[in-house]
């Protein structure tokens, strides 16, 4: 069983950063960031497998930089220029591959495949 618990959350201001940290017990190939705001679907932000490949949510693609640091069991997710539209929980999730080895990251695929979530820290950007 993958354990997660997520850390870095706050409060900045429009144009500031944020670093979110996820202790990892367990071993999975794909992990990543998720986030979701009250009344809206749960959507990924960006994916990383265990080869250091990394995929993006458009949206946030040059702002966010998701890595891993194998000796620590820590995935993190660093968050520059945060617009408010950024404000959600931000959830980390380790899940398995498909049958052909690729880290799919829809919320579906990480249920599907053994998945494992954080319990999410607020992450709140003011105007």
């Amino acid at each position: 069983q993958v354990q997660l618990a997520e850390s870095g959350g706050g409060s900045v201001q429009s144009g500031g950063s944020l670093r979110l940290s996820c202790a990892v017990s367990g071993y999975s190939i794909c992990m990543g960031w998720f986030r979701q705001t009250p009344g809206s679907s749960r959507e990924g932000v960006a994916a990383i497998d265990s080869d250091g490949n990394t995929s993006y949510r458009e949206s946030v693609k040059g702002r966010f930089f998701i890595d891993q640091d194998h000796s620590q069991n820590t995935i993190s997710l660093q968050m520059n220029n945060l617009k408010p539209d950024d404000t959600a929980v931000y959830l980390c999730a380790a899940w398995n591959t498909d049958w052909l080895g690729r880290c799919d990251w829809t919320v579906s695929d990480v249920n599907r495949r053994n998945g494992y979530w954080g319990q999410g820290t607020q992450v709140t950007v003011a105007s």
